[in-house]
């Protein structure tokens, strides 16, 4: 294990120096360095310091180097681009998953809250229905106890309460929905 870890701070390691000489080769201090270095080169035979061929060997010689290792650098640069948008993808395709879900779950919320609210509806229909019984009853009979009408009135204030409540549940799914709905336009 140790080895093994040791191996990865090394590779790691050495992954962050490519990346440094990638970044430097496209700056302009390297565009300067490499016009310096040709100037250099070209001067040198000029001066009589070395031989025109040897000069030309030896530059195209270092070039060619150069150019395989920066190669190598940049290839290594893409292939960690490639792995991070892979993974970036997964995320996404996950996150698409999980909205779908979501809405999944709303549309079964909103469809309890439509049943519920048919429910409440019914339950206020009968609740007139038998308010409408009552005050037959008190037609008939005015000695009958208000305590029943008072429970008949809290029903329905009850009633009420709850179809505020579900209103406000709808109002939440809605602006989940429209939450959803962004999100898969990002």
């Amino acid at each position: 294990m140790a080895r093994d870890k040791n191996k990865v701070e090394k590779i790691k390691h050495l992954e962050k120096i490519a990346d440094k000489i990638t970044w430097w080769i496209g700056s302009i201090p390297s565009l300067i360095a490499h016009s310096l270095i040709f100037m250099i080169s070209f001067l040198l035979p000029v001066a009589g310091i070395v031989e025109f061929d040897k000069m030309l060997l030896i530059l195209t010689t270092v070039l060619s180097l150069e150019a395989i290792y920066l190669a190598i650098f940049i290839q290594m640069a893409v292939n960690r681009s490639h792995e991070k948008i892979e993974d970036i993808q997964e995320d996404i395709e996950e996150i698409s998953e999980d909205i779908e879900d979501i809405q999944e779950d709303i549309e079964e919320i909103s469809e309890d809250i439509e049943e519920i609210s048919e429910d409440i509806e019914e339950i206020n229909e009968d609740i007139e229905d038998i308010q409408e019984d009552i005050e037959e009853i008190n037609d008939e009979d005015d000695d009958e106890d208000h305590s029943e009408r008072a429970k008949n009135v809290m029903l329905k204030s009850n009633v009420s309460s709850n179809k505020n409540e579900i209103k406000v549940l709808k109002d939440k799914i809605s602006e989940l929905q429209n939450m959803i709905d962004n999100l898969k336009k990002e």
